[in-house]
């Protein structure tokens, strides 16, 4: 009988401490209680404030979106510290830290591209190197910028395929933007035959250029002799033009028919390639056997 009461002795003494324990521990969850409510209100409520802020500041949605986002998880982070030294009164929050510190840095190592990529992304959205719209180059890559995310950039290609780039990769590489002024300087080379007068072609080609629609009539047309090539004497062209891939395909366009035009009209040649071939003894006519 007495054996039997034992274990029941034991249960209820058990349950009475558990209970002494719960009872010693309440203030202190319900100081926890409070301090995760409060840091709930503070991660909703006071992001208001900074959106406000990043707005009239222009900053763009995407930026203010990861704002959003690291201002919470560190709100969140500290509530969540602050609990946890409540709950358990023997873990400081030193030890916390310290053990976060660790676990940090293995998802660092494990995420460490995604941690690049958001980094560079928050670093373009500072920085604004490129605009929505703007055409850019990127070793290779070449397309219009529709969306700047904090991971990657999206980019439209001319012939229609969407390309998704790592933020990463358009930081760490040299990075062309086509458009960053409404202008761009194209060269064009054109060649004339070796028996033209130079001076006279150059004046054809200052008139070829001149009054077109896409060349900007505010800037400055340049003509320079280049060099002499395999079968012609070659000219450079440059002039000022809109900064847009169609722009310039457009411009290219109206300068190579207007300068074939006026190189017709002045009796210019533009020479097919030649190739003057030396023998060292001559050559009979074909079907005549030498003597």
């Amino acid at each position: 009988m007495i054996a039997d009461i034992e274990p029941l002795r034991i249960l209820s003494f058990e349950l009475a401490r558990l209970a002494a324990s719960f009872v010693a521990l309440l203030p202190n969850l319900i100081a926890a209680l409070i301090v995760l409510v409060l840091t709930w209100a503070l991660a909703r409520y006071a992001w208001r404030g900074e959106a406000r802020l990043l707005r009239r500041w222009h900053r763009r949605p995407a930026l203010i979106a990861a704002a959003r986002t690291l201002t919470r998880s560190l709100i969140w982070f500290s509530g969540l510290i602050v609990s946890a030294t409540l709950i358990f009164p023997g873990m400081s929050a030193t030890n916390v830290v310290a053990g976060l510190g660790v676990g940090s840095l293995v998802v660092g190592l494990a995420f460490r591209d995604i941690f690049e990529n958001y980094l560079a992304g928050v670093l373009i959205l500072l920085r604004k190197p490129m605009r929505i719209g703007d055409d850019i180059l990127c070793q290779g890559i070449e397309g219009q910028v529709e969306q700047i995310t904090i991971r990657d950039t999206y980019l439209r290609r001319r012939s229609g395929e969407l390309v998704l780039v790592p933020n990463s990769f358009i930081y760490s590489n040299p990075t062309t933007v086509l458009t960053d002024r409404p202008l761009r300087r194209i060269t064009l080379e054109v060649g004339v035959a070796y028996g033209t007068e130079l001076e006279h072609a150059r004046a054809v080609f200052y008139e070829a250029l001149s009054g077109l629609d896409t060349v900007d009539a505010a800037e400055k047309i340049e003509v320079f002799c280049q060099g002499f090539g395999d079968s012609s004497i070659d000219f450079v062209l440059r002039w000022w033009a809109g900064s847009t891939p169609v722009e310039e395909l457009r411009s290219r366009d109206e300068v190579a028919r207007s300068v074939k035009r006026a190189l017709d009209d002045a009796g210019i040649e533009i020479p097919f390639p030649q190739r003057t071939l030396s023998f060292l003894e001559p050559v009979p006519p074909e079907g005549i056997k030498p003597s």
